[in-house]
């Protein structure tokens, strides 16, 4: 089935109204979709690589916003919604996981999860769900989402479909990369701070 979902996706990247479909993604896969969008920015971005970055930013702001309504579900349909939601994708032990690394962690939980190929939309619902503090989830949405989508834009925009290649295999590898970035520049923003 996802596979379908999937092959459905590169064949909608190539639609005049492509965008439009890369926000729609963006925003379910926040919260309740199964693939996420780099199935289509992807294919995408190399269609136009003088787009790459319009394309990280559509798809950037409607994950977060989708981001946001998966807070919602958590915070307000964790009993219903929520707990039905991750059950669908067998994400039981992972939520536990994630609220008990809340609780130790805080913002720095998010900040890693969002960036790891972890489904997105268990962070944000259990988020929702631990009654995170709602501004400090959606600026790490927006830095952990926007470094993400704009990070594999600009791969793509610069070494073109050959890095399709290296992204595609090695996604995980490329993310914990790019997170170490992250984590090394912020412990180095406090200590001269």
């Amino acid at each position: 089935m996802f596979r379908r979902i999937y092959d459905f996706l590169i064949r909608l990247s190539a639609h005049p109204r492509a965008l439009h479909a890369l926000a729609l993604v963006s925003f379910a896969e926040s919260s309740f979709f199964p693939i996420p969008p780099d199935a289509m920015v992807v294919p995408m971005v190399l269609a136009n690589r003088e787009r790459a970055f319009t394309i990280a930013t559509v798809c950037t702001v409607a994950s977060v916003i989708g981001g946001l309504a998966g807070y919602g579900i958590g915070y307000f349909l964790y009993d219903t919604l929520g707990e039905w939601l991750i059950g669908l994708y067998g994400l039981q032990r992972g939520a536990q996981e994630f609220q008990d690394w809340y609780a130790e962690w805080g913002t720095w939980v998010i900040l890693i999860k969002g960036l790891t190929p972890i489904p997105y939309k268990l962070v944000t619902i259990a988020s929702g769900a631990a009654h995170f503090n709602l501004l400090a989830f959606t600026l790490a949405s927006i830095a952990t989402r926007g470094v993400r989508f704009f990070v594999i834009a600009a791969l793509l925009r610069a070494y073109g479909p050959p890095i399709r290649a290296f992204i595609e295999k090695r996604l995980e590898l490329v993310t914990w990369g790019f997170l170490a970035l992250i984590i090394g520049g912020i412990f180095i923003a406090i200590k001269i701070g």
